[in-house]
């Protein structure tokens, strides 16, 4: 039960250590209730611990925290911040930039804690107002603060302005590991690898938010191997990994396949103690499903009650079973999800579903998928349309998928037309698999797998002449082929082999295996194919 408040100071003083003992948002309506029949509706003391509480708690609410502070009478600057930080925060950053113009209107001098917020909120929008907050600080005198510094290089790396975020660090007379993390992130998300790799070297100390950073740049750079020698570094001679680490690494091991280092990942998870936070068992769904071993991942998944599971998280299961043929077990993942209530599916589970229905061969169900996502409020993307191109060309609709494309009211991209070139090659349509060819090299003229698939399409026409005109105009664009390659793990290592490649110190003994492994299989083959002869005459 809520204890009834009264007005003394002892009163107001449970009611103030109410709100930092896990209050939900509906408590603390309950308890703002109680405070306005007590009649200390406009006690700032206690309406600003409420609108505090409701800005920055996790259980918090945004909005309802803005009506708060709409009803102090004498906001401080205190207030002004904690608000402009919560939509820093929210998913409306822009509102942290007009309730800041209303604080100037109302003549309330900005302070150092006001800014940072400010640039955030700019650099999450990608907004050129952040140009403008950056005036402001330098005419209220706050450009030489370290910690609105380390925020402006966050600011102008997020806009990809990395040259000018490096002239503020190289300029910054004391800089803390924040600055420095700062800056090797920066550089990380705008690509430059080998310069976040180059500053984080230079740093006089390396904290566990570092390496998490360079990690994570990697992985987002496509090197997935480097993001794991990084992390081995790191377990060698650095700080122990957190959850944000652990989410990089389990990602780098789901692109590579590497299912020995990613169970190894999820050891290290339970034997150092880390809390498994929704996001971190997200990544090891994803990991084990990307791996093969989707036993590992609904194990995962089946250990989470489903109160604390967002659409993310049944996404991921679902999209797992999806990839793998398990058509039946995806949609009845997803009829498991709807029976949840409060999971609403959004565009990527769409996708999920429209990939689960075109490994299945199930069209009619992938256009009831289709036309639900545009009645749920939501906008079909071009990985949708390409969804629904790939089940209909998989399904030997390959008419049908051409006439949909056509209707499209967007220009199809690469990935709608590739999908459709493949349904073309396997169900015969060489006439339209011409016409997507062409298209597709119109579309990406230095990929070099667009002039090999029209080539390929010419030699199984028989039209030997374009064929080897098409290599000859790839040859002449100084477009190269890339060569195929496989990867391979074993003890937890990973081993690359490109095609025709003889640089591993036993090809010899490798290739002498392959032999035998090929010949086995024929000398199979070939049995099977007597058993099913003798068969056929006993019969």
């Amino acid at each position: 039960m809520l204890p009834s408040l009264n007005r003394n100071a002892n009163q107001n003083n449970r009611l103030i250590s109410l709100l930092g003992k896990g209050t939900s948002m509906s408590e603390l309506k309950k308890l703002h209730a109680r405070l306005i029949v007590a009649g200390l509706p406009h006690d700032d003391t206690l309406v600003s611990k409420i609108m505090s509480f409701s800005a920055t708690s996790n259980l918090g609410d945004v909005n309802y925290s803005y009506q708060v502070f709409l009803k102090l009478s004498h906001p401080t600057i205190f207030n002004w911040n904690t608000i402009i930080r919560a939509y820093s925060q929210s998913k409306n950053p822009n509102r942290s930039i007009s309730i800041f113009v209303e604080m100037l209107r109302n003549g309330v001098t900005p302070d150092h804690l006001t800014y940072p917020f400010l640039a955030k909120a700019a650099a999450r929008l990608l907004s050129p107002q952040g140009l403008a907050i950056h005036a402001c600080i330098a005419k209220t005198g706050y450009e030489s603060d370290r910690f609105i510094l380390n925020s402006l290089i966050h600011m102008y790396a997020s806009y990809s302005n990395i040259v000018y975020a490096r002239k503020l660090f190289d300029d910054m007379p004391n800089k803390n590991s924040v600055s420095w993390n700062s800056m090797v992130d920066g550089y990380a998300k705008c690509g430059e690898l080998v310069s976040a790799r180059q500053l984080f070297e230079l740093m006089p100390r390396k904290d566990v938010v570092s390496w998490s950073c360079l990690i994570d740049g990697y992985v987002k750079g496509g090197k997935h191997s480097k993001a794991l020698e990084v992390f081995d570094r790191m377990r060698a001679m650095g700080p122990h990994a957190n959850e944000v680490t652990l989410v990089s690494v389990l990602c780098a091991c789901a692109h590579l396949g590497a299912l020995e280092k990613g169970r190894k990942m999820h050891r290290y998870v339970m034997d150092n103690g880390l809390p498994l936070t929704l996001a971190l068992r997200t990544s090891l769904v994803d990991m084990y499903a990307k791996c093969g071993a989707v036993e590992e991942a609904m194990s995962v998944f089946r250990g989470v009650s489903k109160e604390q599971m967002d659409v993310l998280f049944w996404n991921t299961m679902i999209g797992g079973l999806a990839s793998h043929g398990l058509v039946k077990e995806s949609l009845e993942l997803f009829r498991e999800m709807q029976m949840v209530g409060s999971i609403i599916p959004d565009e990527i589970t769409y996708l999920c579903l429209l990939s689960a229905c075109a490994h299945g061969g199930l069209v009619k169900e992938a256009w009831g998928f289709f036309d639900s996502l545009e009645k749920q409020g939501m906008v079909h993307k071009g990985e949708h349309y390409a969804c629904m191109v790939d089940v209909l060309a998989r399904a030997g609709q390959v008419g049908e998928a051409y006439e949909f494309l056509c209707r499209m009211p967007v220009e199809p991209t690469a990935s709608v037309l590739g999908a459709l070139l493949s349904g073309c090659m396997n169900h015969g349509r060489l006439d339209i698999a011409e016409i997507v060819g062409k298209r597709l090299i119109e579309l990406e003229p230095e990929h070099d797998g667009r002039y090999v698939g029209l080539s390929n399409v010419y030699a199984v026409k028989n039209r030997w002449d374009e064929a080897k005109t098409m290599r000859e105009t790839m040859e002449r664009r100084g477009v190269k082929k890339s060569p195929g390659c496989s990867l391979v793990e074993i003890s937890g290592r990973h081993y690359r082999f490109l095609a025709h490649d003889r640089t591993h110190p036993l090809s010899d003994q490798i290739k002498m295996m392959l032999d035998f492994l090929v010949k086995q299989i024929k000398s199979n083959a070939h049995y099977r194919n007597l058993e099913q002869c003798l068969c056929l005459e006993s019969c």
